[in-house]
């Protein structure tokens, strides 16, 4: 009896490692489950697209003001957003120098005056003297030449008193035309050379609508300008749109964002400045293009595909095409779908090449049984 049980442990140990050899193996791999999926027919239609690009409204001119001689700013006296007039003054800055060399000019022309007085003095007496003989007219044509010079300096410095005079007037920063104060470029305490902006204002009148279109697209917005209604402006808060008139157009793109600057007339809209505003284009009809829900394209592998599916095995599998715009809500498919296939519009993002699928059936809704009618009540 001793010796069968040492002969069954060891059967006993070998059959319990099996079974636990064999629960902790891999099992298979459950099959991916049968989902719903909303399906398409690829129908060609009638493709309007349109194209909206983000404005801005701007004034027609806008000034960087700027002294024309170097100084220290001692006073700014507008702010932006201030309104300005025509000849307000707007800046100061320190003209002690300016008024020194002002001074030194005024001072020269007095020298200069009295040099050709004394000149002339001296020739008209000098004729004299080569009427009496004493002198010869070489002399007396020096002295002449003497006497212009002297009246060549006092223009010269007559010129240059002028010139100090204005500079010292240049002191003061004045509005060349009534506007709105758009930006402040220096405070005071600065110094600032010769033609450093101080502040920029925009200049009342007319205002435009300021865009930037791609390289690709500035030939289709020449040509929607052409057309009438084709090019549109919505301002920011409204629903409403107006015809846009092509003003300016930008000869070389932008080296940075490589988009063209488009300036157009805001016409007689009523607009203020910076306002934000969209500028829509609207591009012709092409008829015997798809469209399908935006839901309906992915991206995979870096390229743009939809779900196609095979009726005869419910199966999907991803086809690449050719985006060619959107259209509202929609998207247009330019290439790589056939009139008649079936296309996957939405759960497209939990789907696997070779899945099986089914056609999603909304549930039916039953109308609820009428409430039984209240007996009459006897009499």
């Amino acid at each position: 009896m001793p010796h069968f049980s040492r002969l069954k442990l060891p059967l006993l140990c070998t059959a319990l490692l099996t079974v636990l050899l064999t629960a902790c193996g891999k099992q298979s791999a459950a099959p991916e489950p049968e989902r719903a999926v909303r399906t398409q027919l690829v129908n060609a239609g009638t493709a309007s697209a349109s194209h909206e690009y983000a404005a801005e409204v701007k004034a027609r001119v806008e000034s960087r003001l700027s002294f024309r001689v170097p100084g220290k700013l001692l006073v700014r006296s507008v702010n932006l957003g201030d309104s300005v007039k025509a000849g307000q003054a707007l800046a100061r800055i320190d003209a002690q120098d300016l008024k020194l060399a002002e001074a030194a000019a005024t001072a020269g022309v007095a020298a200069a005056r009295t040099n050709r007085d004394q000149a002339g003095a001296d020739y008209k007496r000098f004729v004299d003297l080569q009427r009496q003989g004493f002198i010869s007219a070489a002399e007396l044509e020096r002295r002449d030449s003497v006497f212009k010079a002297a009246q060549a300096q006092l223009e010269q410095a007559k010129a240059q008193a002028d010139v100090q005079g204005n500079q010292a007037g240049y002191a003061q920063l004045v509005a060349d035309g009534a506007g709105v104060v758009t930006g402040v470029d220096a405070e005071p305490g600065q110094v600032l050379a010769a033609g450093t902006p101080v502040v920029r204002v925009a200049l009342d009148g007319p205002r435009d609508i300021v865009f930037a279109v791609p390289e690709d697209k500035i030939a289709q917005v020449k040509l929607a300008a052409a057309q009438p209604g084709a090019l549109k402006v919505r301002l920011w808060g409204s629903t409403e749109t107006a015809p846009l008139k092509l003003r300016e157009v930008a000869a070389a793109a932008d080296p940075v964002t490589r988009t063209f600057l488009i300036k157009a007339d805001a016409g007689k809209l009523d607009v203020k400045l910076g306002q934000s505003a969209t500028v829509v284009l609207e591009l012709p009809p092409v008829p015997g293009v798809v469209k399908l829900p935006l839901s309906a394209v992915l991206q995979q592998a870096g390229k743009t595909s939809v779900w196609v599916l095979d009726p005869a095995s419910m199966t999907v599998k991803p086809v690449p095409v050719q985006v060619g715009g959107a259209d509202g809500n929609e998207v247009v498919i330019a290439g790589g779908l056939a009139a008649g296939q079936e296309v996957v519009v939405a759960g497209v993002h939990v789907l696997n090449p070779g899945q099986k699928v089914k056609r999603y059936v909304p549930p039916r809704t039953t109308a609820a049984p009428a409430a039984p009618a209240a007996p009459a009540a006897s009499r």
